[in-house]
């Protein structure tokens, strides 16, 4: 990622990207009957984006605390509020691992704070994922049984991932 991009440009670059990998995953996922997990909803751009192109299998959504947009806040019943830190171990409880994509877009601005973070929620997002399903991440993760996947067409290197079981 080159340091004379704009703010601009880099948002550009991880929105595009964003989208690509999404819609890679929930095309090469599609058939799968486990659940898609969105790991924090932000403004619920994302989750809006899934629950549209997702019809066949639910959304569960994961924050600490629903701030989105009216059109892109989920139904109370989808929402599973806490701490990742927690709450996807609660998860690997209730749902075992099924997920057929998990995505997540946890980090802020701080780069070496993203990483920190990504190096604690690995090991807790990693069990959840189905044999066959995707993750799409906004930060490199560190993953021990997943492997990482090229990008698909349209999305900018570095900024998205895309790993599967």
């Amino acid at each position: 990622m080159p340091d004379d991009q704009s703010r601009l440009d880099l948002f550009i670059d991880r929105m595009v990207s964003q989208r690509a990998c999404l819609d890679h995953a929930i095309a090469q996922t599609k058939g799968m009957t486990g659940p898609v997990f969105e790991l924090g909803l932000g403004n619920g751009r994302t989750y809006h984006h899934m629950a549209q192109y997702i019809k066949d299998r639910p959304v569960y959504v994961f924050e600490r605390a629903v701030a989105s947009h009216p059109d892109s806040t989920p139904p109370e019943d989808m929402v599973i509020l806490g701490d990742v830190r927690e709450t996807l171990p609660a998860a690997l409880v209730r749902f075992g691992a099924t997920a057929s994509l998990i995505h997540a877009d946890l980090g802020g601005h701080n780069r070496e704070k993203n990483d920190a973070f990504a190096r604690l929620v690995s090991p807790l997002i990693e069990p959840l994922l189905a044999e066959g399903g995707l993750m799409v991440s906004s930060d490199r993760m560190y993953f021990e049984t997943l492997t990482e996947l090229p990008l698909p067409t349209g999305a900018v290197e570095g900024r998205c991932f895309v790993y599967c079981r």
